[in-house]
């Protein structure tokens, strides 16, 4: 690994736009999320924060953002030391951010989301038309006149990404931005930060994408367990030293497939098949377009497209959550007519949903009853009306042992649990069913490299074991790594299949954007 880069501004030069030093900040408990924590970020830099969940990098960017006061150390913006109490003061002083956890009003529309804490008159269409300008500017297009409750994850992240622009901040800290892009148009965010940059405007990038990283950073600095493992120059490093920073053990990183057990090739045998699929989106409109595609036994069927194209209803309408309108769906033998999401978990269905907190898991109960959920009614979780609780308390137990569950015990609140944690929760769950079709969207988002290891090991090891598993992700890395066959998906229908051997990213780019063009006789 490089020497550390010293984090101070040139000899004459001006001072940094942030300088953070000895950063601490503890909570109840005993918990010390950043440990006496030095960050500069000079004019005109991309920095990016790399860390494991928990490593401390939201608490760091909310002491930023004035959601958080440190216990200690200091905070100064451009030579100009600043006591930020609140996001007010933050914006005032020019901090914009994009969270990880959105902070949109679910009921308002987007431009009303955009304009939300600004003084004075404004004009609905003047609001509607700074949200237009912006998306077509950075890529962005989101319809200013939809609730945020209509929207999926990805788009409601696309509202964030526009919220801050508009605001101008000269300091920028995006908190995975590229999650909802395409290669093409990841490649388009980044121009736009490098002329930000060029600009004298800086930027944290917080990615888990560690290629992204190299491609845009100018620097880097590592957090693991609350305190910094250095700043480096990115130039000349390499992802597989930043990630053993991280984490502090190599990890597979690239495009090689997951290892799978050499009995685990794709079957014969369908065990999910979805025929001329036609389903509404939240406002009415059609979401899928008469969608159709097979799931074999032992097989990882990727399906990759932008956010907001149809992957959420798709996973929806499988999964007994949305209403089927046309077409069938059958699992394992037993065909679905009805949103029934108890009657899909018993034909064999497990189910990973692209929002794993409010959609996938109760936030506000314990663990060990999240992870009952799906098993209340049966034996051995009950008997008759009753709970046992001892043999919940000791199922939960043995299962947070064997995913790896990292919490203090069974009965800890879900809501305190680490990105990574949560979906090991729910993934323990769903899989300990031993299900014969599982429908995963977006399994890794906002996840760091530790827990993506983790989940996609998880992954594999669901379609050695025998099911077929429907991966649905707007991660083209993602899906290239762990698919055994690609689909893309556009505007509610399946524009192509192809093997994975025969997968080429710049044709699956282009068709995650509608071109269709290059293919014989146009759109499969």
């Amino acid at each position: 690994m490089p020497e550390s880069a010293p984090i101070v501004a040139s000899a004459g030069g001006p001072p940094p736009a942030l300088a953070a030093h000895g950063i601490t900040k503890r909570f109840p408990g005993g918990v010390v999320a950043n440990e006496a924590v030095d960050l500069e970020v000079l004019p005109g830099e991309i920095h990016a924060l790399l860390g494991e969940n928990g490593a401390g990098k939201s608490t760091l960017s909310n002491c930023f953002t004035g959601l958080y006061r440190p216990d200690e150390g200091t905070i100064a913006r451009h030579g100009t030391e600043v006591e930020l109490h609140s996001p007010r003061d933050a914006i005032e002083a020019g901090v914009g951010m994009v969270h990880q956890h959105f902070r949109l009003v679910d009921t308002f529309t987007v431009a009303e989301n955009i304009v939300l804490g600004e003084h004075g008159r404004i004009r609905r269409s003047a609001a509607e038309a700074r949200v237009r300008e912006l998306g077509e500017r950075y890529g962005l297009e989101v319809d200013p006149a939809a609730r945020i409750w209509q929207l999926s994850v990805g788009q409601q992240q696309r509202v964030e990404i526009i919220k801050a622009l508009s605001r101008e901040a000269d300091l920028l800290i995006l908190d995975e931005p590229t999650a909802v892009l395409t290669p093409q148009e990841a490649e388009s965010l980044f121009e736009v930060l490098r002329r930000m940059a060029a600009e004298g405007r800086s930027v944290i990038f917080i990615s888990h994408k560690l290629d992204e990283v190299r491609a845009v950073a100018d620097r880097v600095t590592v957090l693991r367990d609350g305190r910094s493992e250095g700043t480096h120059l990115v130039a000349g490093t390499d992802s597989r030293s930043l990630a053993r920073l991280m984490v502090g053990r190599d990890i597979l990183l690239g495009r090689a497939p997951v290892a799978r057990a050499v009995t685990s090739a794709p079957s014969s045998e369908v065990v999910l098949e979805v025929d001329d699929v036609r389903a509404a989106g939240d406002r009415g409109d059609a979401a899928l377009d008469g969608i159709s595609l097979q799931v074999r036994a032992h097989e990882i069927l990727g399906v990759c497209g932008v956010s907001g194209n149809g992957q959420k209803e798709l996973a929806e309408v499988i999964a007994g959550m949305r209403t089927l309108e046309g077409g069938s769906i059958t699992i394992a033998g037993t065909p679905l007519t009805a949103a029934d999401p108890r009657k899909a978990h018993a034909a064999g269905l497990a189910h990973i949903p692209e929002d794993r907190m409010h959609t996938g898991l109760s936030p506000s109960l314990p663990i060990e009853e999240n992870l009952a959920l799906t098993s209340y009614r049966r034996p051995p979780i009950s008997t008759g009306p009753f709970l046992r609780r001892k043999v919940i308390r000791a199922r939960a137990t043995d299962l947070m042992e064997r995913y790896d569950v990292r919490a203090p015990g069974p009965a800890t609140p879900t809501r305190v649990l680490s990105g990574g944690n949560v979906q090991k929760v729910l993934l323990a769950r769903e899989l300990s069913s031993n299900p014969k079709v599982l429908v995963a969207a977006s399994p890794t988002r906002g996840l760091d490299v530790g827990a993506i290891e983790t989940v996609r090991d998880l992954l594999g090891a669901a379609a050695d074991g025998g099911a077929g598993v429907l991966l649905l992700s707007e991660d083209l890395d993602e899906i290239l790594s762990l698919s055994d066959r690609i689909a893309v998906i556009y505007e509610g229908r399946i524009l192509a299949v192809v093997d994975r051997a025969d997968a080429d990213v710049e044709e699956l780019g282009l068709l995650m954007g509608g071109d269709a063009s290059h293919l014989a006789g146009g759109a499969a």
